[in-house]
């Protein structure tokens, strides 16, 4: 969010995120894609020390989390934003952390392997995807090739990398 306020001078930042909503016992084992979208608002505005900052993104993810079960449509339904079809109605921009442990899927007489899919498209205006491996951090950046170069990404992504080691 402070790289996006630094971008764009917004002190209102609005970013998307996706839970796997698999938060009941009963749907552990059902098998199907049970994911939601969070709106995470934060302000940034005002003279605040860097760990005030990122207290207010925790209590907003963590009230987001607490919403969880909320669908992402009810949500647009009930907060009536003006639509248009050439963007999201409450966010641009997304951001997803893959933390979760990538267990084996045992298929007798299967070999299963992860296979690359080329976009053409992107869903939203700019999608940050981070994903931990041993070695760190992997980011994945997708944007709209209408809003963004690749010059302006690789140079977004540096200088999100510069702003992480200075913290």
């Amino acid at each position: 969010k402070v790289l996006l306020w630094r971008y764009t001078g917004e002190t209102d930042v609005v970013v998307g995120t996706p839970i796997a909503n698999r938060n009941r016992a009963e749907v552990e084992g059902l098998i199907g894609f049970f994911v939601n979208m969070l709106v995470l608002r934060t302000g940034l505005g005002g003279e605040l020390k860097f760990t005030e900052l990122l207290g207010r993104v925790r209590e907003t993810a963590l009230e987001g989390y607490a919403h969880q079960d909320m669908p992402f449509e009810q949500l647009v339904e009930q907060m009536q934003p003006e639509r248009t079809m050439s963007s999201n109605p409450l966010f641009q921009v997304t951001f997803q952390m893959e933390n979760t442990p990538k267990e084996d899927l045992p298929l007798p007489g299967l070999v299963l392997s992860p296979v690359k899919v080329e976009r053409v498209t992107t869903q939203f205006d700019l999608s940050f995807d981070v994903m931990e491996n041993d070695e760190g951090l992997i980011v994945i950046a997708e944007y709209s090739t209408d809003l963004f170069n690749k010059t302006t990404i690789s140079s977004m992504l540096r200088q999100w990398q510069v702003l992480l080691e200075g913290v």
